[in-house]
């Protein structure tokens, strides 16, 4: 006798469905999962990190390329992932979200709430679907992760990030302790 699914699976397009209430809805690998809004702190520290990489792609013409609003990222019919921010191919962004699948950069700021989903399974997805770099901010700690495909162990940075959008370009230096400037210990 089989098992009934404790859990429901949901698709990427049974979150058409859902209200637009201010959650945030994302899937992952078919698990639902809703969370608050994001609180001012996080969103001043996802503003400051936009920027940053804002002034650091604008010269090399890539600055189209960074999404620092809410923006779905589709990977199958039950992954949607919504990273805080996130740096795309130029040949990916055109007028529709699932275009995007292959990402450069994504960041997600960790909260209470979000600390192991994003450490853990939205990191091993990110790792799986090729995203070259993966940072997740940890403002208590005022530290980064940097997790690449492959990585067994994230590189953590402690005072200066560095990034580059592709090899041949400079490299960005952000300096963390203005990063995490005012943010909750």
């Amino acid at each position: 006798m089989a098992m009934p699914a404790l859990h429901p699976r949901y698709t990427v397009r049974d979150l058409q469905d859902l209200p637009a209430d201010g959650q945030r809805y994302e899937l992952l690998r078919g698990e639902l999962v809703v969370s608050p809004a994001p609180s001012r702190h996080h969103q001043r520290l996802v503003q400051r990190l936009g920027f940053q990489l804002g002034r650091y792609l604008e010269p090399l013409g890539l600055v189209e390329t960074l999404v620092f609003v809410l923006g779905d990222v589709t990977w199958g019919d039950d992954v949607l992932v919504e990273p805080d921010l996130f740096v795309h191919r130029p040949d990916q962004g055109a007028a529709d979200w699932n275009t995007i699948t292959h990402l450069r950069l994504a960041a997600e700021v960790l909260s209470p709430s979000s600390r192991r989903r994003d450490l853990v399974d939205k990191r091993l997805l990110y790792q799986a679907h090729g995203v070259e770099t993966y940072w997740a901010l940890d403002p208590e700690a005022r530290l980064v992760e940097v997790w690449q495909p492959g990585d067994a162990r994230p590189l953590i940075a402690t005072e200066v990030l560095e990034w580059r959008v592709v090899p041949e370009a400079p490299t960005l230096r952000i300096e963390l302790a203005g990063l995490f400037a005012e943010a909750p210990r």
